[in-house]
C-alpha cells in the first residue's frame, strides 16, 4: 500500500514537471508582428506563476511547499489587510470631514439666518421711524403755517363796544350814569383776553389847556377800569386829543367828553375751539 501511495506522488511530480516545460516553450506565430500593440500580452511577472513557486517538481517540495503553511497564508493576507484597514481608515476621516463641512455650513446657514432677520427688524425699524419722523414733520408744518396765521392776525382787532362819556366843563370827575356806562362796558370783559381798549379824551379849548383837560379827564375813566374791574393796564390805551379840529373842516369839537373803544382779536376764541 505504502508504495503505490509512493507511486503516485512519483507519478503526480513527473506530470507536473512535464507540463511545466511545455507551458514554457513559446509558441510560434508567423502573425505575431503584426500583432497591434493593444493586443500583446502583458509583461509576465518575473516572480514565477506555476505551483511550485520556483522550486523544483519533487515530494520533498510538495511535501514542504508554502502554500500549506500559515505564514505563506499572511504573506498574502497580510498586505491585503493593511489596505483595507487603510481604506477603513481614510472613510472614517472622509466622514469627519464630511460631519464637520455640514455642521460648518449649518451653522453658517442659521448665522446668516439670523442676520437676515436682525436686517429685517432693523429695516421695519427703520421704516417705522421714517414714518414717525414723516407724522413729525407735518405736524410741525401745520403748526408753522397756523402760526404763520395767527401772527398775521396779531393785529386784526375789531371794534365790538363803544361808549361815550361826558363831563363838564372845567371837572373830570365821572357822574353817575358814565359810572354806569362803564361797567356795563368792562363787566364782559371779565376773564377774557384778546382785547384792547382805546380811551380817547376831547376838552374844549386850545392848545396845551385843552390836551391837559383832556387827558385828566381819560385817566379817570382808565382809574375806574383798572380799580373797579381790574382791567390790566397794559390793554388800555390813552390819547389825549386836546379840541383837534374835525376833518376836512376848520370846526372845532365842542364839549368834554372821554370815547371809550373795545377793539377785540378773535384768535383766541379760534384757538380755544
Amino acid at each position: 500500500m505504502r508504495k503505490q501511495i509512493l507511486l503516485a506522488i512519483l507519478f503526480v511530480s513527473v506530470l507536473s514537471a512535464w507540463a511545466q516545460q511545455t507551458n514554457n516553450i513559446p509558441s510560434s506565430n508567423p502573425n505575431t508582428s503584426s500583432v497591434s500593440q493593444s493586443e500583446r500580452e502583458p509583461i509576465p511577472d518575473p516572480r514565477p506563476k506555476d505551483f511550485w513557486d520556483g522550486e523544483d517538481p519533487n515530494f520533498g517540495n510538495l511535501v514542504t511547499h508554502p502554500i500549506t503553511t500559515k505564514k505563506y497564508v499572511q504573506k498574502y493576507v497580510g498586505p491585503i489587510r493593511d489596505r483595507i484597514n487603510e481604506l477603513d481608515q481614510l472613510t472614517a476621516e472622509n466622514g469627519g470631514r464630511i460631519k464637520d463641512v455640514d455642521a460648518r455650513a449649518t451653522q453658517g446657514i442659521q448665522m446668516a439666518s439670523e442676520k437676515a432677520s436682525l436686517a429685517d427688524q432693523h429695516a421695519s425699524d427703520a421704516a417705522n421711524k421714517a414714518q414717525l419722523a414723516q407724522t413729525a414733520a407735518n405736524q410741525v408744518s401745520t403748526r408753522v403755517s397756523a402760526t404763520e396765521q395767527t401772527v398775521a392776525n396779531l393785529d386784526q382787532y375789531k371794534g365790538t363796544a363803544q361808549t361815550e362819556i361826558r363831563f363838564r366843563p372845567g371837572q373830570s370827575e365821572l357822574s353817575k350814569s358814565a359810572k354806569e356806562a362803564l361797567d356795563e362796558m368792562a363787566g364782559p370783559l371779565k376773564d377774557q383776553g384778546g382785547y384792547i381798549i382805546e380811551v380817547r379824551g376831547f376838552s374844549p379849548g386850545r392848545g396845551q389847556a385843552a390836551i391837559r383837560n383832556s387827558q385828566k379827564m381819560a385817566e379817570s375813566v382808565v382809574r375806574y377800569m383798572v380799580l373797579n374791574h381790574n382791567i390790566p393796564v397794559y390793554r388800555i390805551y390813552t390819547m389825549s386829543m386836546g379840541n383837534p379840529a374835525v376833518a376836512g373842516e376848520q370846526k372845532r369839537s365842542e364839549g368834554s367828553r372821554v370815547e371809550v373803544n373795545v377793539l377785540k382779536n378773535d384768535l383766541p376764541a379760534s384757538a380755544q375751539k
